[in-house]
C-alpha cells in the first residue's frame, strides 16, 4: 500500500556494524512513514552497496517515489576534500566515493556523513539534547561511534575525520581493539557491545549456574540483547557484566567532559537498552574522574530517538545540510 506523504519527504539511512536501517522521514515533523532493515554483517563491499541501494529503493517506492534527497550515516572516517569514505573499522568500506556512487545509482541529491555525526545531530536538534549548544554523543553497538556538536554546529575536524571518540585510548595496556583499528585499550575495546559479550562470557564460565549459563546450555547465542534481558530478570552475571562495561564507559565520558565541557553527553546504540543498569555506573565512574565544574554540570542521558537516532539525523542532514555547517 502506498502512503501519501508530502513531496518534501527525505530518506535517512543508518548503516552500522551489523545492520542497516532506512526510513522515509517527513523533516518538519520527523514522522517516519516507512522503515526497512537489512543485514550488514558479513557482506562484501559490493553486496553491501547493493543492500543499501535496495533499502533506499524500497523506502522510495513505499512513499510513492516522492523523495527530495537521501541522507546516509555510515561508520567511516571521511576526507571531505575528496568525498572519500576512507576507512571503516567494522565494515568492508574503504577508499570509496560513497556519495558520488549513491548519487549515480539513485539519481537524487545525496548527503553522506559519519553515522554517529548523524545521531548526535538528531539528538541536538530534536532529541534529548535539544536546545544545547555543546553536545557529545557515544553510540554503543558492535563498536563505539562518536559525534560532537560544538557551538551549535556539527564538528567534523579539518577534513571530516574528527570525533572518532570510540578510539580514544583509555587503557594503554588494554585489549586489542577490533576490526581495522590498530590500537590497544580503545574505549571501543572495553565498553562496546562486543566488550559486553566478552565480559559476560568470561563471567559465565566461572559462574555457569545462572540464567545466562542455562540459556547458553540450551544453545542460545550470547548476545547483548540476551545479556540485557537476563539482567532485567536479575541474573547476577549479566548485571555484573553491564556494571563493568558501564564503569569503563564512564572513563571515556570523563575524558569528554574534561576536553569539551559539554552540556549533555548522549549515549545511544543498542547497549543503552539496559538503561540505568548501564548508565548509573557510567555516571558514578565519570564523576569520580572528571574535573569540576564540568562534571557537576553535565547531563549523561540515553538518546531520545533510541536506535533510530542515526536514521533521523541522516534525514535531517539530507533535508538541510547547511544547518549543520
Amino acid at each position: 500500500m502506498v502512503v501519501q506523504v508530502p513531496p518534501a519527504c527525505v530518506i535517512g539511512v543508518d548503516l552500522g556494524g551489523t545492520k542497516l536501517l532506512a526510513g522515509a522521514v517527513e523533516p518538519e515533523t520527523l514522522t517516519v512513514h516507512h522503515r526497512t532493515r537489512r543485514q550488514a554483517f558479513g557482506l562484501s563491499q559490493a553486496d553491501l552497496i547493493e543492500a543499501v541501494v535496495d533499502a533506499v529503493e524500497e523506502a522510495r517506492a513505499a512513499v510513492g517515489g516522492e523523495v527530495a534527497a537521501v541522507g546516509f550515516g555510515i561508520p567511516c572516517t571521511f576526507d571531505r576534500r575528496t568525498g572519500m569514505a576512507v576507512q571503516a573499522v567494522n565494515l568492508p568500506l574503504a577508499d570509496l566515493a560513497f556519495g558520488a556512487l549513491m548519487t549515480e545509482r539513485l539519481g537524487i541529491p545525496v548527503e553522506v556523513d559519519n553515522d554517529a555525526n548523524c545521531a548526535v545531530w538528531a539528538e541536538a536538534r530534536a532529541g534529548i539534547a535539544a536546545g544545547a549548544q555543546e553536545v557529545a554523543m557515544l553510540t554503543i553497538g558492535t563498536g563505539i561511534g562518536g559525534g560532537l556538536v560544538l557551538g551549535g554546529r556539527l564538528y567534523r575536524g579539518a577534513v571530516g575525520a574528527a570525533a572518532e571518540l570510540g578510539h580514544m585510548i583509555v587503557d594503554i595496556d588494554g585489549p586489542p581493539c577490533q576490526g581495522n583499528c590498530p590500537n590497544w585499550g580503545c574505549l571501543e575495546a572495553v565498553a562496546s557491545g562486543s566488550a559486553l559479550v566478552r565480559e559476560a562470557a568470561l563471567r559465565v564460565a566461572r559462574q555457569p549456574d545462572t540464567l545466562l549459563g542455562v540459556a547458553m546450555e540450551d544453545g542460545q547465542a550470547l548476545t547483548g540483547p540476551l545479556i540485557t534481558e537476563l539482567a532485567f530478570a536479575g541474573d547476577p552475571v549479566a548485571v555484573a557484566a553491564l556494571e563493568v562495561i558501564g564503569v569503563s564507559l564512564g572513563v571515556g565520558i570523563s575524558n569528554l567532559v574534561n576536553i569539551f565541557n559539554p552540556e549533555v553527553v548522549v549515549i545511544g546504540g543498542g547497549v543503552v537498552a539496559a538503561g540505568e543498569m548501564f548508565l548509573a555506573p557510567a555516571r558514578v565512574s565519570m564523576r569520580a574522574r572528571a574535573l569540576q565544574p564540568g562534571r557537576d554540570l553535565v547531563r549523561v542521558e540515553a538518546a531520545a530517538f533510541g536506535p533510530e537516532a542515526g536514521m533521523i539525523g541522516a534525514a535531517l542532514l539530507a533535508a538541510d545540510p547547511e544547518a549543520a555547517e
